[in-house]
């Protein structure tokens, strides 16, 4: 039987995360992604995606200045960044850093679950680095360097802004970083995996991964979403609720809604809402209430639910995150996935090649040039 887009297909099994779509329940390693977002972070997080359980008090303290001690990038990297045309993507910006990373590496090649843990906290410990350079260098600022003495994500807002992070924007990006953080066989990590069960390198299946989540049906999302809330904001005299009802009428999608897998609403964008809703409040904008009102009129016009991508881009705004930087900022945390699954891909690999049903034509005749 054909499934188009593998709709329904269980390609492989896992124990990395779960997802009940007909519930609207996330797992990572049994663990739910409401427990994770309130108590944990992300460090913590991509500990336990690594390494199965949770970590003691010290092993993540171990982890986290493991990981901190890795955050500079090579300055050929560095010089990459700032030779790339001024139109250039910031994703396609860090998937080209990526892969010039991966030919720096003398052991590109090696694939044993050691080497591949030691290039998976170097990618994890780079990629903030690399994306707030990015950003700082297409503003014309001094590049802020990196610090040992903050965590992951306090230290990627101190050298995205150049300035002391304020403790309540670090826990609502640590928390959105965890809710991104790894989400079954997605288009992204199937393409990680993919490159991983060819025997191909980590850093390959990255850029893989990065080039898939750029796409607007993926992680592009996001930035289209914010891209409507302005438009939706600048029509004063259209309301959220007209303003659905004429997209669903001319045929239009509506970004941030609906999932493949998710009947219920996507228990991500739960919490993204509470984080949205709690920095509205604080920074004084309303984001939120023309979200609500757009959630409300998708729901009653199409029956869908809003997906991560919504509330993550009314986070992103009020941390001051540019709106070409959304997708960069899924894939900071993503790389929590893409990284464990390949790992797990590389120690009981199977090369991943699906069939196809031919459906053109048969038995035709090969004529000469002449004849044709």
């Amino acid at each position: 039987m054909v499934k188009e887009g593998m709709d329904g297909v269980v390609a492989l099994q896992s124990d990395i995360s779960k997802i009940d779509g007909e519930k609207g329940e996330l797992e990572y390693r049994g663990y739910s992604i409401h427990d994770l977002a309130e108590k944990s972070s992300y460090e913590e997080t991509v500990y336990l995606l690594w390494h199965g359980d949770l970590p003691t008090k010290d092993e993540l303290e171990n982890f986290s200045k493991d990981l901190a001690k890795r955050r500079r990038i090579p300055p050929e990297v560095i010089g990459l960044l700032s030779s790339l045309p001024e139109i250039t993507h910031p994703m396609v910006t860090l998937r080209t850093a990526i892969s010039y990373c991966g030919s720096l590496d003398e052991k590109l090649h090696v694939i044993e679950p050691e080497e591949n843990l030691e290039k998976s906290k170097e990618i994890m410990a780079m990629i903030p680095t690399i994306i707030a350079y990015t950003h700082r260098m297409r503003e014309g600022k001094k590049l802020v360097h990196p610090r040992q003495d903050l965590d992951r994500t306090a230290n990627f807002l101190w050298m995205l802004k150049g300035e002391e992070p304020d403790p309540l924007e670090v826990k609502a990006l640590d928390t959105d970083l965890i809710l991104h953080a790894e989400h079954t066989l997605n288009a992204s990590t199937y393409s990680s995996r993919i490159a991983a069960s060819t025997e191909s390198d980590m850093y390959a299946g990255i850029v893989s991964a990065t080039g898939t989540l750029m796409g607007p049906l993926h992680g592009g999302a996001s930035q289209w979403v914010i891209e409507m809330l302005r438009e939706v904001k600048k029509e004063e005299k259209t309301s959220p609720e007209d303003w659905v009802k004429k997209q669903v009428e001319a045929g239009e999608i509506i970004p941030g809604f609906g999932h493949r897998v998710y009947k219920e609403m996507d228990p991500r964008a739960k919490e993204l809402k509470k984080l949205a809703q709690g920095l509205d409040e604080r920074k004084g904008n309303d984001w939120c209430s023309i979200s609500e009102k757009i959630e409300k009129a998708v729901k009653e016009e199409k029956g869908l639910y809003p997906n991560v991508d919504f509330y993550a881009a009314t986070v992103y705004v009020n941390l001051g995150i540019p709106d070409e930087f959304f997708i960069p900022l899924f894939a900071m945390a993503r790389i929590a996935g893409w990284t464990t699954h390949m790992m797990e891909q590389y120690k009981k690999n199977k090369l991943i090649r699906p069939l196809q049903e031919y459906v053109g034509e048969k038995e035709r005749e090969y004529l000469s040039i002449e004849k044709r």
